[in-house]
């Protein structure tokens, strides 16, 4: 256990053994470190010295932790354990060397900076295609805890926070580092991402009272309780989802298990943190909330005009937080900021009381025969199905080069799952099945008969040219490392 002084004193010598090593104000140190001290230490060393935290995930292939070392020119590379032998071309420091060195060498001096300074360099999360380096400035922290933490949650010191999204992506980052840090609360840091066991043990044992994560891993959560009220989690008084939409029906299985609300809120990158989100003062089931407070929201069609509300249009967001471009990249800068104003390529629609419904990502929507379907509105009917624990669906190319919608299926029970990548059959379902089909008692429902029943109430509930014509089970959905379905591999058939 640490407390804030004593972090903030490593964090001043970590400076110093950084300054030993040759970093100077503006360069750009890499940190590919898990949660923990060394990572609280290693970002605040940084920031002391007016250099730039690249925050990276050390999970990641070699070939990505080369391509952004290379992308931001890092003057070091700050690794945890098992990246040894990574980064052999630039100078590297290891994290247990850090936290040996630190201790004693002398705390190095503030370098002076202001708001605009940039502090740190976040990657996209790569689900369209190549990560790009997002910048943000040594002002945007504390805005994130004012407007959102502070404002929206509540936080006081007294609070602990468990953050399943991890401190180097932009959601853990505002979680459990930025809102702590500024709160003077506490922070349950743990090294890889928890299983629902681990955030059963580690919320009863730290009293834990913000709990954050992802849509996917609180399914995982209500999964391995099969619902009701669970008393580790006692002291939760409110939990926070984002990453993805929140299907529906999940957030009051969450609420019911935590015995707490359970506030979506939608963010990027780009903006830092959430840009939309519900409080515990106006919390909208099925909204990602409204406005952030100093954030301005606008919904725009295809042509850049603002559509009226209640029409759907894609999310253009202005703030105080909004990243000023991309690193080492002019033209997708411009593309994406246009005039102050960041695309962020979701879509939504604006609900009378100011509240956004979130309905996927503009590259999420597939066409079929030469029409547009969102996949997004044939995976909720078909989630209802309580054989269904994920579902993903996507036009797949058949064994003729022709498009059909397919559903990929996580079942709910263990069963045998088909390889993504071998085409399904057209189901023979009748059109006639139950509106609200139940798995057999005698046991978990067959892969056939599972696959008939889904095709039926895609039929009852649909229209024709939505319904999948084949279903594939699967053991696991392709996600990145913060959660978020990866539907170009999805729409490959195979990952």
């Amino acid at each position: 256990m640490w407390t804030h002084g004593e972090a903030h004193d490593l964090g001043a010598r970590a400076a110093g053994v950084f300054a030993g090593h040759g970093v100077r104000a503006g360069d750009r140190v890499l940190l590919a470190l898990p949660d923990g001290i060394a990572w609280v230490a290693a970002f605040l060393g940084v920031a002391r010295l007016g250099a730039v935290a690249v925050l990276v995930n050390p999970e990641l292939p070699a070939a990505e932790h080369a391509f952004m070392a290379e992308d931001v020119d890092a003057a070091l590379c700050v690794t945890g354990p098992g990246l040894e032998d990574r980064f052999a071309d630039r100078a590297r420091l290891g994290s247990d060397q850090l936290l040996a060195l630190a201790p004693a060498t002398e705390p190095a001096a503030a370098h002076p900076v202001d708001a605009r300074t940039p502090l740190y360099v976040q990657y996209t999360s790569g689900t369209t295609g190549r990560p790009k380096g997002v910048v943000h400035t040594h002002g945007d922290p504390e805005t994130y805890h004012e407007l959102i933490g502070r404002r929206l949650l509540g936080i006081t010191e007294d609070d602990v926070t468990l953050s399943v999204s991890k401190l180097y992506f932009a959601y853990g980052f505002g979680n459990a580092f930025v809102f702590p840090l500024f709160s003077g609360s506490s922070a349950v840091l743990v090294d890889r991402r928890p299983t629902p066991g681990a955030v059963d043990e580690l919320v009863a044992r730290h009293r834990v009272s913000l709990l954050y994560s992802v849509p996917s891993a609180y399914a995982a959560l209500v999964a391995d309780r099969g619902g009701g009220h669970t008393a580790c989690f006692a002291s939760v008084r409110v939990a926070v989802s984002a990453g993805e939409g929140l299907p529906d029906g999940l957030g009051g299985q969450i609420s019911e298990l935590l015995g707490a609300p359970v506030l979506e809120q939608i963010g990027s990158t780009e903006a830092g943190h959430a840009f939309c989100a519900n409080s515990l003062g106006h919390d909208r089931p099925g909204t990602v909330g409204r406005p952030v407070p100093g954030f301005e929201v606008e919904l725009r069609d295809r042509a850049g005009r603002p559509v009226p509300d209640g029409a759907e249009g894609e999310l253009w967001v202005r703030g105080p937080t909004v990243t000023p471009g991309y690193l080492n990249r002019p033209e997708e800068t411009r593309r994406t900021l246009v005039g102050g104003w960041l695309a962020t390529h979701d879509r939504a629609r604006r609900e009378p009381d100011g509240s956004y419904r979130h309905l996927g990502r503009t590259d999420d929507m597939e066409m079929v025969g030469g029409i547009t379907v969102s996949p997004l509105e044939v995976e909720a009917v078909l989630r209802a199905h309580p054989a269904v624990r994920e579902i993903a669906v996507a036009a797949v190319p058949d064994g003729r080069g022709r498009t059909r919608l397919r559903a990929f299926v996580v079942p709910t029970a263990p069963s045998a799952p088909t390889t993504p990548s071998a085409p399904s059959a057209p189901s023979t379902a009748s059109p006639a099945g139950p509106a609200t089909p139940t798995a057999s008692p005698a046991g978990p429902t067959g892969p056939a008969r599972l696959e008939d029943e889904l095709v039926a109430l895609a039929r009852e509930r649909l229209a024709a040219f939505k319904v999948p014509r084949s279903v594939s089970f699967v053991a696991s959905l392709p996600r990145t490392p913060t959660g978020k379905l990866r539907r170009h591999l999805v729409r490959q058939g195979a990952w």
